[in-house]
């Protein structure tokens, strides 16, 4: 097994220079600049209020987006002396193109939501600033209170440079009744994870699963899907023991048998009987949502879509396909960019309201995500959330991006590793073919210059 490695650098806090402007370019953008200016980021009005001004920059839009605010609504009552303004901005590229600019500039928000598989590509480069883990311990939140895998993935050179909010994993979505009638449900009606577990057994079950439906048995919508795909690949090559070495200067290394294990695995599943061949996934989710599939594999944010077509939709952890559990997934956290002069009164209020903002994760629950604030999973009210109780599970195996400035969620990297993964997964190439492929792809990006 290839170890991971983690490098760490002495860091600046100075102003903006040559490298900060290469670096907010790069790591924002996967290396293409994007044009305009990006003015300071104001504070919430609170001047003549008495008031301390907290901003917060998020990505969330639509029912997120909606929830978000409801959160920081209740935030913000509950501390009448912070002013609290939550602005979103749209996802990928662009957002933490502005993120970046705005801390290298030292005028960014107090705090920001990020995707924890992007931090390697923010902390390294001074970017942002790490949590004071005392004043979080006086407002109720320490290491204890996170799943391990979620709060290791947190830390950079030894601090913690995230707050996690939620877990969000790749997990599969059931239809209990197609399930039942497959013979694959437990005695309380639950999918029978047992009954999936190893190769042999899962692509088993899926033909079973085809028999009832009499089409498909499994929905994995991989086409123009480089995220899904980029998922399925990094879970799997987790649970077989798979690891990386991702080190500038040096051949990108991958265990090569298991990750060729993994394809022959999926290439046996699109066999147009377990799962559909050559199938993107909006075609995957509607034959799910129309019952023509028994099993679904997603996101966990796609529960509320899912729950509207079948209100008695199940879901549960990623099956141990291979011999070590673990679930693909990633993070939303709140981190907070680096202020070129910090203003003691608003870090304690962005404190207060970050704290505040996890302590309401039963309302972010309902849209699918695990709260990351373990206090809130182990509540009665949590517990009475199905399929929620039924895949929180998934966060104590958590497995994150590898950690590399071009890697995570949104980035060019996950849409190159799926290009390479087409003609394998089209059954137009051998699983070898891939894992060739992708190792090119990860070498071209550890040539590219480091820009931390």
């Amino acid at each position: 097994m290839i170890a991971s490695r983690t490098r760490s650098r002495a860091e600046s806090s100075g102003g903006l220079s040559r490298r900060d402007l290469l670096r907010a370019a790069l790591v924002g953008a996967g290396g293409v600049a994007l044009g305009g200016t990006l003015a300071g980021c104001a504070t919430p009005d609170a001047a003549g209020s008495g008031r301390t001004g907290v901003m917060i920059w998020d990505l969330f839009s639509g029912g997120d987006g909606a929830l978000m605010q409801e959160m920081v609504g209740v935030v913000a009552s509950a501390n009448p002396d912070i002013a609290v303004e939550s602005t979103t901005l749209a996802w990928g590229p662009p957002y933490y193109t502005k993120l970046a600019m705005a801390s290298s500039g030292g005028k960014p928000p107090e705090a920001a939501v990020m995707h924890m598989s992007r931090l390697a590509g923010y902390a390294p480069g001074g970017l942002l600033e790490p949590f004071d883990l005392d004043k979080l311990a006086e407002l109720g939140v320490g290491q204890e209170h996170f799943a391990p895998a979620v709060w290791e993935k947190a830390q950079f050179d030894g601090q913690l440079y995230a707050l996690p909010l939620d877990t969000h994993p790749y997990i599969v979505f059931n239809n209990p009744t197609i399930v039942q009638e497959a013979g694959l449900a437990t005695a309380d009606g639950k999918l029978d994870l047992d009954a999936l577990a190893g190769a042999d057994n899962f692509l088993a079950a899926g033909r079973t699963l085809a028999e009832v439906t009499g089409e498909t048995g499994v929905g994995w919508g991989y086409q123009r899907d480089p995220a899904g795909c980029w998922r399925m690949f990094w879970g799997l090559y987790s649970q077989n023991g798979g690891g990386y070495e991702l080190t500038p200067g040096r051949p990108a290394a991958l265990d090569e048998e298991a990750a060729a294990e993994v394809f022959e695995f999926l290439q046996a599943m699109v066999d147009g009987t377990v799962a559909a061949k050559n199938q993107d996934g909006n075609a995957a989710s509607a034959r799910f949502m129309a019952e023509r599939t028994g099993m679904m594999f997603a996101g966990e944010w796609d529960l509320p879509m899912f729950r509207e077509a079948l209100p008695d939709v199940g879901a549960t952890p990623f099956p141990a396909i291979f011999d070590t559990p673990a679930n693909y997934a990633d993070s939303h956290a709140f981190v907070l960019p680096r202020q070129e002069q910090a203003d003691p009164a608003a870090r304690e209020a962005t404190y207060q309201v970050l704290a505040g903002l996890l302590k309401e994760g039963l309302t972010w629950a309902s849209a699918g995500h695990i709260p990351a604030y373990q206090p809130i999973v182990e509540e009665p009210a949590y517990q009475e959330l199905t399929p929620q109780r039924d895949y929180a599970a998934a966060a104590e195996v958590a497995v994150f991006d590898p950690d590399a400035w071009f890697t995570g969620g949104g980035s060019d990297f996950q849409v190159r590793m799926a290009d390479a993964m087409t003609d394998t997964l089209a059954g137009e190439a051998p699983p070898r073919t891939a894992v060739t492929r992708m190792l090119s792809e990860m070498d071209r990006f550890l040539a590219l210059p480091d820009p931390a």
